[in-house]
């Protein structure tokens, strides 16, 4: 007797509030047998509805609300040329500033139904043409008028409910969304910013009882359903075209590079290499992939630095276009990850690009297939964390000091589905009440999910299509201006449409700017092609060593502490002699969120520990990695070799486990896992701990092929630090982005035994830059210091260095704030000396007046101003630097650091077992949870002579957790714990050493 054709789910943008899955299955139990979804001027879920009506039986009806601050209706898809047509005029309505929407339905009104109440839309509409065009009617919204505005117009009326609450209760939480949108507080919200309480999900008894008077509007819904009634089909996929190629030569032409590049990576082909050519490009051009190879490589070659990588550097035919640079038969590389006869769902390759070159390529990639065909791949940004705590505190009317000291302390472990109560019992809340008004914010807070504010663009998804891209899916314009489509990567994907990845990273940049500076100090030039960097000795030396600092991929704290347990002194001589770059794919995969109690067996087995694998059926999957599940394809093959999986259902277990929304499909995987285990003869026992293994990759985890091309793109960079330091930290200070501050990184130098120079006015270039066994630093490093500045500065500097500082001001117009930065980071020491700074000053001054015409005397006697003393000289350093470069801050604390006779980082294993104390400057930190969910801390320090790494166990945390995090030179006692003979500190007590 009903249906509801005006439905509105979380990622209606800032209005709706539940999953399309929470609202079909709702609609189910109340009966319905169709739904429509019409989120906000967009089909941002649409993918999604579709999969979710398919799971609990429902009749998927497409469409949307289309607003504008003049005009609204409900448009409803009644096919795929009706679909194409909303994808275009909402594409409009983002993309263009005159956009009307009466106008727009002009002209894409075809296979379309129209539902509206907006008199002067339906007025118009209806002279063009009254087809499929119903007045909208529904209850909390000027019903009667409605009604009035059909009978007058003589056009069929239509009920609407305007759904987006299950429950009255819900429509608190939908003000506070409006609120948030419209930066207003919850008390000042106008009753039109916002919907009618009575916009529910109702029952169809109910929906009756607001339409006695007119039966028909009921009626009609039945009607406009069975109009809009479609199989919708989006598992297609859209290749983009390569020129103006057909499949068939497309294919031949890519057989052609194909076998050039095998002959340029190998030389001459053997029948292995031959044979896996072969069925490559045989899946290849089944799949009508041709054209997408071609694309792609045609993208990376714009480039001479690119790392291919993900699953597609498991591709023969990639690594011989030149798109990856992993040799995938060498390393084992498993092509069915990337690609298989069953799968029906589009692979995509990424590749990064240095990170400053990226914006070029995207350039390039739409100025060749225009943006009619090409768009970026959006994020659908939400709610998280502690942003949903200060935009709620925030509508509330909090004052902003309350909010920054709440949000402060909970931005290290509050997530959004946490309650009030959970804070509370937090270490860092201990003996605090929390007031009712922050109760009732974390609670609204917590209810804060899944609901869509507004897109971003993806970190490097591209799509590119044959035709029109504003058929497949409307597209918005992001903040650069690029065009970008309304779907996040993975509806995207089950949607057909084709990704190409195109990243930007930084340690290609890091490498690519080191090279250059060795190329001009006459260094000697790098063969990229050529270079083989893990065959090299002091590269292997710090490798294995863990003195990766600076090194892409291999820097963090715990994947240093890793390589320094597999290589440490009580490892095997058999150790030694694994395979380098085997071990770093392993080690850099295995480090995952859920997979830490395999870790330790792993380190274990790699020194030498006798293991069996759990089941025979395992050793040609697992040998490698010595019975441990590491690497993502690894869950295809357990359960092709143990339960009988063909490639595709392995493929689609790996992508269910590495993906939300899994739980009912994950469960069906797992009966098929054991059912088809305990008939090939395997004991369920033994399929538990296997199951447990391939769960363990829900965390954050990678494919081998993945891994293998940054653990190469990590060699090279490892290279570079072992033979040509200065450059090398100089390129990774200046290209930003790594794993830990500039600070660090600074420190690191001095480790290396560089020298750390100031920035000088006639040596500093704006980034740092590095040479010999000095490291100067850039002008880029000055807090304040414009672009502008730096570059007047430098340029003028091309014609002769400065011999004076009034030099310098006759030749630079520089203003008076960029003079002082100048000034006060040293710049001028080293042709005025550091004494005559607060005389520069009142020259500084003096010009400055000159140049504005405010001094009329021409002989002005300057003051003579003493010289800062030593305490002022390092503030001023601290305040233009960001922190001390001079000297590492722990030597200001010489004196109290003697009174507590700390060891020293560098001797840590020499106190295994022992209590002592030690003194450390705050570096990084890694906030952690233990078996029993109670909080704890990873946090990393350094000394003069090392950095060090300590664990605050939750006990400990508990007491110390609101001193972390600081960046304070500290004084810490513990236990000096050994594993794998790597020392850690097991902390006991910690306080300040300027205390």
């Amino acid at each position: 007797m009903f249906v509801h054709l005006h439905v509105h789910s979380a990622l209606s943008p800032n209005w709706g509030l539940h999953s399309p899955e929470r609202l079909c299955a709702s609609a189910r139990a109340l009966g319905y047998q169709s739904l429509a979804l019409t989120d906000r001027n967009g089909l941002y879920v649409i993918p999604r509805f579709l999969q979710a009506a398919q799971e609990t039986g429902i009749t998927p009806l497409i469409g949307t609300e289309a607003v504008t601050e003049r005009h609204r209706a409900v448009l409803l898809a009644r096919n795929e040329e009706g679909y194409a047509n909303i994808s275009r005029l909402l594409s409009d309505l983002h993309c263009r500033r005159e956009f009307d929407l009466i106008q727009a339905l002009t002209e894409y009104r075809h296979n379309v139904v129209v539902a509206s109440d907006d008199a002067k839309l339906v007025t118009a509409l209806k002279r063009q043409s009254p087809a499929a065009l119903f007045v909208e009617l529904s209850p909390g919204h000027a019903l009667h008028r409605s009604l009035a505005l059909a009978r007058d117009l003589n056009l069929p009326p239509v009920a609407t409910a305007r759904a987006l609450m299950l429950d009255r209760g819900e429509f608190h939480l939908h003000r506070v969304l409006r609120a948030i949108h419209l930066n207003s507080k919850l008390s000042r919200l106008k009753q039109e910013e916002s919907a009618c309480d009575a916009d529910l999900l109702f029952p169809a008894q109910r929906m009756a009882e607001f339409f006695p008077h007119c039966p028909e509007a009921l009626e009609n819904t039945l009607h406009v359903a069975e109009l809009c009634r479609n199989e919708w089909d989006f598992s297609r996929t859209i290749f983009p075209a390569f020129r103006d190629l057909g499949n068939d030569s497309a294919f031949l032409e890519l057989q052609r590079r194909a076998h050039q590049g095998a002959l340029w990576r190998y030389g001459c082909l053997d029948e292995k290499t031959e044979t896996r050519l072969a069925k490559e490009l045989g899946i290849i051009r089944d799949k009508g992939f041709a054209h997408y190879f071609l694309v792609v490589e045609e993208i990376s070659k714009q480039s001479e630095r690119t790392c291919g990588r993900g699953s597609a550097a498991a591709s023969l035919v990639a690594y011989c276009l030149g798109i990856t640079h992993v040799d995938p038969i060498r390393h084992n590389l498993f092509f069915e990850r990337f690609l298989n006869e069953g799968r029906t769902d589009p692979p995509d390759i990424d590749i990064d690009f240095p990170w400053d070159e990226r914006d070029a390529i995207l350039d390039f990639a739409f100025a060749r297939y225009g943006a009619q065909r090409a768009a970026m791949v959006s994020n659908h940004v939400g709610f998280k964390g502690r942003s949903a705590l200060r935009e709620v505190a925030k509508v509330y009317g909090l004052p902003d000091y309350e909010i920054k000291e709440m949000t402060e302390r909970v931005s290290g472990f509050w997530k959004s589905e946490q309650t009030a109560a959970a804070i509370t019992s937090h270490p860092l809340f201990k003996g605090e009440r929390i007031s009712a008004d922050w109760q009732e914010i974390i609670d609204t807070a917590q209810r804060l999910g899944g609901q869509l504010r507004h897109l971003s663009l993806h970190c490097g998804g591209l799509v590119i299509v044959p035709d029109e891209i504003r058929k497949y899916v409307p597209v918005e314009l992001s903040r650069k201006g690029l065009p970008l489509i309304q779907w996040e990567k993975d509806q995207a994907e089950d949607s057909g449409l084709v990704k190409i990845d195109i990243l930007g990273n930084r340690s290609l940049a890091v490498i690519r700017d080191a090279m250059a500076a060795v190329k001009k100090e006459g260094d000697g030039a790098i063969d990229y092609a050529s270079w083989r960097p893990l065959e090299d000795a002091k590269t292997q030396e710090i490798l294995r060593r863990g003195l990766t600092i600076g090194c892409f991929y291999l820097e963090s704290p715990s994947i240093r502490l890793l390589l320094r347990k597999i290589w440490s002194s009580t490892a095997t001589s058999a150790t030694f002699g694994l395979d380098l770059f085997e071990v770093l794919v392993q080690a850099s995969s295995i480090i995952r969120p859920a997979a830490n109690s395999f870790i330790q067996e792993y380190v274990a087995r790699v020194q030498g520990k006798p293991w069996s694998h759990l089941h025979p059926l395992l050793e040609s999957v697992l040998d490698e990695t010595f019975g441990i599940a590491i690497y993502q394809e690894q869950i295809t093959q357990i359960a092709m070799e143990l339960a009988g999986f063909s490639a595709y259902e392995g493929d689609q277990l790996r992508k269910i486990i590495t993906k939300k929304h899994r739980e009912k499909r994950l469960a069906d995987y797992r009966v098929k896992f054991f059912a088809g285990g305990v008939a090939r003869g395997v004991t369920e026992p033994v399929l538990a701990e296997i199951w447990e293994q391939i769960l363990s990759f829900s965390g954050y985890s990678f494919c081998k092929p993945h891994s293998a091309s940054y653990a190469l793109l990590s060699g090279k960079a490892a290279f570079m630090k072992a033979h040509h330091p200065a450059p090398f930290m100089a390129a990774v200070i200046s290209n930003q982005g790594g794993y830990y501050s500039a600070f660090a990184y600074i420190s690191e130098a001095r480790r290396l035994g560089l020298a750390i120079l100031p920035p000088d006015v006639n040596d500093s270039d704006y980034p740092y830059t590095g040479a010999g066994q000095g490291l100067r630093v850039g002008l880029m490093q000055i807090d304040g210091l414009t672009r502008d500045g730096a570059e007047k500065l430098l340029k003028e500097r091309e014609r002769g260095r400065f011999s004076s500082f009034k030099n310098f001001l006759a030749r630079v117009k520089v203003t008076r704030v960029d003079g002082e930065r100048l000034i006060k980071a040293g710049c001028f020491d080293s042709i005025e000396g550091l004494k005559r700074r607060p005389a520069l000053l009142w020259e500084l001054l003096h010009s400055q007046q000159q140049t504005t015409g405010l001094l009329f005397e021409q002989q002005t006697e300057l003051p003579a101003p003493p010289p800062y003393d030593a305490r002022q000289v390092l503030r001023q350093e601290t305040e233009s630097l960001g922190f001390l470069v001079s000297r590492h801050p722990l030597t200001l604390y010489k004196e109290a650091w003697l009174r507590h006779r700390p060891i020293k980082g560098a001797e840590m294993m020499d106190y295994a077992g022992k209590w002592v104390t030690m003194v450390g400057w705050w570096i990084t930190t890694k906030m952690v949870e233990d078996k029993r969910g109670r909080p704890m801390e990873f946090v990393s320090f350094e000394d003069v002579s090392a950095i060090f790494d300590a664990t605050f166990f939750p006990d400990v945390y508990a007491r110390f957790c609101r001193k972390l995090s600081q960046r304070r030179p500290y004084l810490i006692k513990g236990i000096v714990e050994v594993e794998f003979g790597v020392a850690t500190l097991r902390v006991k007590w910690v306080g300040f050493l300027d205390e």
